[in-house]
């Protein structure tokens, strides 16, 4: 496994979360707006196992709805729980990246 595969499996659950924090959002889409952020490595077959956990630990739900070009789809959206996974997610991801960050600009200098 790259090391770029390795650093996104640990932050690609949070992207998710956000992502779907924006609006509900089917599974295909999810990988779409992935790779519009950048993200081309996700394919959509590490997106649903995700999707799955998540939905087991009671963070999004599913729900069935019409679509304009084909069969239903299922629309995931955040619960409460997500909405707090979320957060925290953002928290720990903002603790790490301002020091890492500073350590990549500064070669490891502190000023």
């Amino acid at each position: 496994m790259s090391r770029r595969s390795q650093l996104l499996k640990g932050v690609l659950e949070g992207c998710i979360l956000a992502i779907i924090n924006q609006q509900p959002t089917y599974g295909y889409e999810l990988s779409v707006k992935l790779l519009e952020f950048g993200l081309s490595d996700v394919s959509e077959g590490s997106i649903y196992p995700i999707l799955l956990r998540l939905q087991k630990e009671e963070l999004i739900k599913g729900t069935m709805q019409k679509s304009e070009f084909g069969p239903k789809r299922k629309y995931y959206h955040l619960t409460d729980l997500g909405q707090e996974a979320l957060a925290e997610f953002t928290h720990q991801w903002n603790s790490i990246k301002t020091p890492v960050d500073s350590i990549l600009t500064k070669g490891g200098e502190k000023e």
